[in-house]
C-alpha cells in the first residue's frame, strides 16, 4: 500500500489536473445527455454556463449605466443605501436624468415655499409626517388609528424573509413612528418589537385559520386581544406580483416555528388557493370586513392589484348604499414586488400602478367616497420625488417593501424565490441569517425612513405646502409624449383628487389615535420642553 501511495504521489500535479478533466470529458460525452453543449464541447462547454450564471452581477457592476438597471437602477439603490446610512445622498454637477424623457416626473414649486411658524412640530422633527387621514373614522371603529408614518413597510411575511431580517424591520418600524404589514404569513414573534403592526391575511388564513384551513374568527379575536401592537386588519385579494394565483407552501419547508405561528401541521404541503373560501362575492367581503372589525374594534381594509372595474364599482355602490365597506385600500401595482411570480403574471397581469391607481380613484370620486377611505399605494413609492407624485393623485400612504429590504442590506441579487439571498434577508439559511446585525439594521431603516420624509416634507415647503396631502393634480406634471410633451397629472389622468381635510401638522400630531407611540412621545416632550423654555424667557424680567 504504502509503494502504491509513493507512485501516486510521484506524478507531476498537472497530470492529476488533466487526469480530472479526462474524467469530466468522459462524463461530459457519455453519461450526461441533459446538455447538447457540454456533450459537443465537452469541458469548455462548462465555460459557458459559469459565464451565464455570473452574467446578472457582471452586468449589474461593470456594464450597466447608473439609470439602466431595472427594477432598481444603480442610483435608487445608492439613494436608499446613502440614506439608511445616514450619510451624503446629493449628487453633484446636475441631473444626469434625460428630464426630457417620457413620463419623467417634475414637481412645480412655489414662487415663495412655505416657512413653518415657531413652536411648528416639523422644527423639532423635520421628518414628522403622519396619515391626514384616520383609518376607520368614517365607520365609527371602536380602536380607530392613524398612522403616524406616511411611509410603512409592506407586507412581507416571515417565511419569505428570514428571522433577523423581520425582527430588525419592526425595530426600524418602533423607531421611526411606522407600521409594519405582517405578509400573509401570520405574526410572529420577530413582529412584536415595538413597532406598530398591520395583521394581513390572505386565501390561506394562516394564523387565523381552524384545522380544516377555513378562517376562525375566535382565533381572530384571540390575536387581537393577545397582541396590542395590531392596529388594523388587511385582507388580501391578490397583489401586483402574481393577481389572481395562488401558491403552495412546501411541507419540507415548514419548520416547527412556521408550523406555529401559520397554524398548519409540520411537515405537510400548504395550498394557498387562489380564491377565498370565507366569501365568494362582493356583498359577501362587505359582511366578512363588517364582521372582523365588529368583533376586533380594529379598521379593516383590502388589499389589491387594479384591473377590470366591474367589482369595484360594484364595491362603490354597495358602500354608497349601505355606508359600510373597507377603512382603508391598499392599490398594488403590476410591477409586482418581493412576491416570486412567473414572468407571464409578473409581467403581464394588472395594471402598473399609476394605470390602476388613477383608475381606482376616479371610480371611488364618482360615487363621492374618497374622503372614507385612507388609500394607501404600493409600487417603487419609496423615493421622494414619486411620492409627491402619488400623493398629489390622491394616496395617503404609501408602503416600501424592496426600499425597505435594500435599507437593511438587500443588494439586488433577484434570488428571493432561492432561499440563497446572499445578503441574508429572504433565505432561511441560518447562516446567511448571520450577516444581519439586528439593531444596525433597525437603525439604518429607521434613518431611511426619515431621511425620505425630510426630503418629501421639504419638496412639499417648496411647492408652498405644509404636507402632502395638499398636493393637487396640477402640482405634478409628466412627460407623455414627443406631439404633447408635458402634461399636468389632472390631464394625463383625466380627473382632479379631491382635497384632503387638515386642520395643520399640530392638528395631527395631537390626535388621540396617532400611532408610533414610542416615537410620538419623544417629539412632544420635546415640543414641551421648548415651549416651557420659551415661555420662561418671555416671562422673566429683563436686566438692565
Amino acid at each position: 500500500m504504502e509503494s502504491v501511495l509513493n507512485i501516486l504521489w510521484g506524478f507531476p500535479w498537472w497530470t492529476w489536473v488533466l487526469f480530472f478533466l479526462v474524467l469530466v470529458a468522459i462524463r461530459d460525452i457519455f453519461v450526461q445527455r441533459a446538455h447538447t453543449i457540454s456533450h459537443n464541447f465537452p469541458v469548455v462547454g462548462h465555460l459557458r454556463y459559469w459565464l451565464e450564471s455570473i452574467g446578472p452581477e457582471m452586468r449589474q457592476y461593470f456594464v450597466a449605466n447608473n439609470r439602466e438597471e431595472l427594477p432598481f437602477n444603480r442610483i435608487e439603490r445608492g439613494w436608499i443605501y446613502a440614506s439608511a446610512k445616514r450619510e451624503n445622498n446629493y449628487e453633484g454637477f446636475g441631473t444626469d436624468r434625460d428630464i426630457y424623457a417620457h413620463q419623467h416626473i417634475f414637481i412645480k414649486n412655489q414662487m415663495l415655499a412655505y416657512k413653518n411658524p415657531t413652536d411648528h412640530p416639523n422644527n423639532i422633527d423635520p421628518s414628522f409626517i403622519p396619515c391626514a387621514k384616520v383609518m376607520g373614522a368614517y365607520n365609527n371603529r371602536r380602536k380607530p388609528y392613524r398612522p403616524a408614518s406616511i411611509i410603512n413597510v409592506s407586507a412581507m411575511s416571515f417565511g419569505s424573509l428570514s428571522a433577523a431580517a423581520v425582527e430588525a424591520m419592526n425595530r426600524g418600524v418602533m423607531k421611526s413612528g411606522a407600521f409594519h404589514n405582517t405578509g400573509e404569513g401570520g405574526l410572529s414573534s420577530y413582529h412584536k418589537q415595538g413597532g406598530d403592526v398591520v395583521f394581513h391575511f390572505g386565501t390561506g388564513y394562516f394564523g387565523v385559520r381552524d384545522k380544516e384551513g377555513n378562517f376562525s374568527m375566535e382565533k381572530m379575536r384571540q390575536l387581537v386581544a393577545d397582541n396590542p401592537c395590531i392596529k388594523a386588519i388587511e385582507i388580501k385579494l391578490s397583489q401586483g406580483a402574481k393577481p389572481g394565483k395562488g401558491g403552495v407552501l412546501p411541507g419540507a419547508k415548514i419548520t416547527p416555528e412556521i408550523a406555529e405561528i401559520r397554524g398548519v401541521e409540520l411537515g405537510i404541503d400548504v395550498l394557498s388557493p387562489a380564491t377565498h373560501s370565507a366569501f365568494s362575492n362582493i356583498p359577501e367581503l362587505i359582511k366578512f370586513i363588517e364582521d372582523i372589525a365588529e368583533n376586533t374594534g380594529l379598521p379593516v381594509g383590502i388589499k389589491g392589484a387594479i384591473g377590470k372595474l366591474d367589482q369595484w364599482e360594484e364595491l362603490a355602490l354597495i358602500m354608497v348604499k349601505t355606508g359600510k365597506g373597507p377603512d382603508f385600500i391598499t392599490i398594488d401595482g403590476g410591477e409586482g414586488g418581493t412576491g416570486a411570480a412567473p414572468p407571464s403574471f409578473a409581467d403581464h397581469v394588472s395594471l402598473p400602478w399609476t394605470y390602476g391607481f388613477s383608475s381606482l380613484y376616479k371610480l371611488f370620486d364618482k360615487y363621492n367616497l374618497t374622503e372614507r377611505v385612507v388609500f394607501i399605494g404600493s409600487a417603487k413609492l419609496g423615493f421622494p420625488a414619486k411620492a409627491a407624485m402619488a400623493f398629489a393623485m390622491g394616496v395617503d400612504c404609501i408602503n416600501v417593501a424592496r426600499e425597505a429590504m435594500m435599507s437593511i442590506g438587500c443588494i439586488q441579487a433577484q434570488v428571493c424565490h432561492t432561499n440563497r439571498c446572499p445578503a441574508g434577508i429572504a433565505t432561511q439559511s441560518k447562516w446567511l441569517q448571520r450577516g444581519i446585525d439586528v439593531p444596525l439594521k433597525s437603525d439604518r431603516l429607521a434613518q431611511y425612513f426619515k431621511t425620505f420624509r425630510k426630503e418629501l416634507i421639504e419638496i412639499t415647503h417648496a411647492a408652498g405646502y405644509e404636507h402632502p396631502c395638499q398636493f393637487t393634480m396640477d402640482d405634478a406634471q409628466v412627460n407623455v409624449d414627443d406631439n404633447d410633451l408635458n402634461r399636468a397629472l389632472s390631464a394625463t389622468y383625466v380627473y382632479n383628487k379631491n382635497a384632503v381635510p387638515f386642520k395643520g401638522m399640530q392638528h395631527l400630531l395631537d390626535c388621540p389615535y396617532l400611532g408610533g407611540k414610542a416615537y410620538v412621545a419623544d417629539i412632544q416632550k420635546e415640543q414641551n420642553t421648548s415651549k416651557e423654555v420659551l415661555n420662561k424667557t418671555v416671562l422673566e424680567p429683563q436686566k438692565f
